[in-house]
This record gives C-alpha cells, structure tokens and sequence, in this order.
C-alpha cells in the first residue's frame, strides 16, 4: 500500500530545495508546491497522531487501516503492543542544531507524563536511531572524562564556570560540571561566550579543530550565547559519513547538528530539553535522568547485522523498532525478493530507479506500507536502488 506521508516545517530544517525531505516529496506528490523560504525538516512515516499517513489509493489513514486489519501487523506486533504501530519512521535535514536532549525511560516517561502532561504528552520512551544519508553531524553521549577535564583546565572561561569542581572525583566532576554549565547565570555566559568566540577568531586552523571553534562560532551564530553551545566540550562530536548510525537509549544526552538522516524511533515525542533551543527547558529532570558514563567518539557508532548481500539490519535492544538498510546495484542485479518480516514495515525510497509487482514505479520518496509477512519483488533495477525499512524488532529481542 502506497502512503502519503506529512512535512514538519520545523525551524531548524533545510530551505526548498536544499532539503533531501522536500526533494523526496516533491517526486512523488504532484501537488507539493516548493518554497525556497521554507525550512522542510522532517518527512514523518507512520500513525502519530500528529502526523498520520494515510492510504494513496484510498485516502484512508494508515491508522484505520492497521484498526480495521490488525493482523498487518504480525500475531506478535499485535499482541505486544496492543494492535498499534510500535514506531515512528522519519527523513531528517537539519541546517541547524537541534536542542541539547535526552529522551526519559518508559517507567520515567509514565511518571512524567501523569505530573506533567502539558509538557510531556505521552507515556512512553522514545529510544532512537540515526542513519545518515549524508555526512551528518551530532552530539553524543558525554565523552571521555579525561577530555573533559582536559578542556576545563585549558579554556579559562569554561574553568571559570566550573568554580574548581574539576579536582572532585570522576563521577561527581562531571555531573556538578555538567550542571553548572546548563544553569549558569544568562549574563555570565554571554560574557563567556563572547569571550571565547573572540579568542577563537585569533587561531590558527590546528589551534581551532583542538577547540572545535568553528564548531563553537557557528553554534554561537546559531544560539547566540546559549547556554548548550559549551556542551561541545563535554559531549562526542561525531561526523557519521552515510550508512553510519547512531543509537540513542534512554537518557543518552544528544544534539542533531547538520545534515541528512534517517531516524526511526518508538512512537512518542517526549523530549527533555536543556540548551540550544527556544523552547522550554527542564535542566532539572535532564541532569538528573542522565547516563553519566564517559566513552569514546567510536563506541557511539552502532553497527549494523550483515543479512544477505543486499541488506543491513541495523537492530537496536529495544523491541519497539529495526531498520534494514537495502542497496541494489543495478549493473549486476535486475531482481531482488526483499526478506520476509514477521512485523509489519514502512519501507522509503532515497535513491534509484526500480519496479516493484512487476509494474510499479519504485522511484525516490515512493513510501510503502507492507504487511506482515508480505514480500515485495523488485524489478528492472535501471539506477542503484537504496531504500530504507523500518521494522518492529520482535524476532530477536524478547518483552
């Protein structure tokens, strides 16, 4: 089944057609009207209420469908997660730096949402996972204590904010650290800021990559004096180059950067936000909620299950989502039966030229909805194909 699938016009998305999002939509809707002044952040696959995609062919939402047909989902989708689509599937392009965050554990969700609905609106986590589809940029997870401690003694504003907390135990360093940072008073850190950003204009290139400075300059034009743009020395700095992927547990802190990325995740929206953004920020409940373990830029990298010689499963331990990774050349392969799920799938187009059912168009943004245990057959594969899966992990990962 065909879907049409809705834009989120957020305000850190690329512009017209510097979004791989609107070039996507644009191939495959006749009635998408491009604007160059519009940011087109996110493409959103799925039955979130704030969302939904619906049938192409019927207008009806792909929710209703899933209501009526449970069985689409697979016995065991369906039964574990009460007749309902357990992910969310996403396109991103980002121009400009998501807030600082970390998403709360299922249990922490629920509790968060019975005390503060208006904020937190759903009851359930909202483990994540990244693909880039072009070099991409991210914050993740708190680097090595080492070279945070290294960073705080020798960036003199930065050790001012800290106040000597940096001689404390390792554990206690980086929370109280972490912390002072985030709530450090506004004018303070405008001063801080400013500060930094001036001596950093007076590096040479090696003095800048050991600082991040550009980094630091461009979040600063982006968030001027935000208290997260400090968060560079405390969190990895990745650049993924495309078919990488990144992984994002429960109270992982993180921030999405620059560029394009495929992202599936369970399907809530609860975020706890505590730098880089205009919007509300609960630095309290963050710093609290945090997985405080130092690691390297290279343990963040998750790696994919090889499948068949087409295919990558990227398979987090959550039961809620799976990506499969498809790339079919077409020089030597004209044909390929994708593998057989047990979970219902979303599956997206990025790239290529193919057919599918012998006589169906698979062309960029083309976004199907497949059935358990359906198995779609492609065809005339004229231009390298690479599409996108998302799952329900329900084989290999146990409720």
């Amino acid at each position: 089944m065909e879907l049409e699938c809705k834009v989120q016009n957020y305000a850190w998305g690329k512009k017209g057609s510097n979004s791989l999002v609107a070039a996507l939509i644009g191939n495959v809707d006749k009635n998408f009207n491009l604007s160059k002044d519009v940011p087109y952040a996110e493409l959103w696959m799925g039955t979130h209420v704030n969302a939904p995609s619906m049938i192409k062919n019927s207008g009806e939402s792909l929710s209703s469908v899933i209501s009526n047909h449970p069985e689409y989902l697979g016995e065991m989708v369906s039964k574990m997660f009460s007749n309902q689509l357990p992910f969310l599937f996403k396109v991103l392009s980002v121009d400009k730096a998501l807030s600082i965050q970390a998403h709360p554990s299922k249990k922490h969700a629920e509790d968060l949402h019975a005390k503060y609905p208006d904020i937190y609106k759903d009851p359930n986590h909202k483990p994540e996972l990244a693909i880039a589809l072009t070099p991409f940029e991210a914050l993740c997870g708190f680097r090595p204590i080492n070279e945070i401690r290294k960073f705080v003694k020798e960036i003199p504003e930065l050790s001012s904010i800290i106040d000597g907390q940096e001689v404390e135990n390792d554990d206690l360093f980086l929370r109280k650290a972490f912390r002072s940072v985030l709530t450090c008073e506004k004018t303070m850190m405008a001063e801080t800021i400013q500060n930094i950003t001036q001596r950093y204009k007076t590096f040479d290139q090696s003095q800048k990559d050991l600082y991040l400075a550009d980094l630091v300059i461009r979040l600063n034009d982006e968030f001027p004096n935000d208290n997260g743009i400090l968060m560079v020395y405390f969190l990895n700095y990745l650049q993924l180059q495309p078919g990488e992927a990144i992984f994002l547990a429960a109270n992982e802190p993180h921030a999405y950067l620059y560029g394009d990325c495929i992202e599936n995740m369970a399907c809530s929206d609860n975020v706890v936000r505590a730098g880089l953004t205009p919007k509300f920020v609960d630095v309290d409940t963050l710093c609290a909620m945090l997985n405080y373990k130092g690691e390297n830029p290279s343990d963040k990298i998750f790696q994919p299950i090889i499948e068949d010689q087409f295919t990558k499963l990227y398979k987090p331990p959550v039961i809620d989502f799976a990506v499969a990774g498809i790339k079919i050349p077409s020089l030597t392969t004209k044909s390929y039966q994708l593998l057989k799920r047990e979970s219902a799938s979303i599956l997206i187009v990025i790239s290529g030229n193919a057919k599918y059912n012998k006589t169906e168009a698979l062309i960029p943004g083309k976004t199907l909805f497949i059935p358990a245990n359906d198995v779609l057959e492609v065809s005339d594969v004229t231009e390298d194909l690479l599409i996108y899966q998302a799952l329900a992990n329900i084989c290999e990962c146990k409720k």
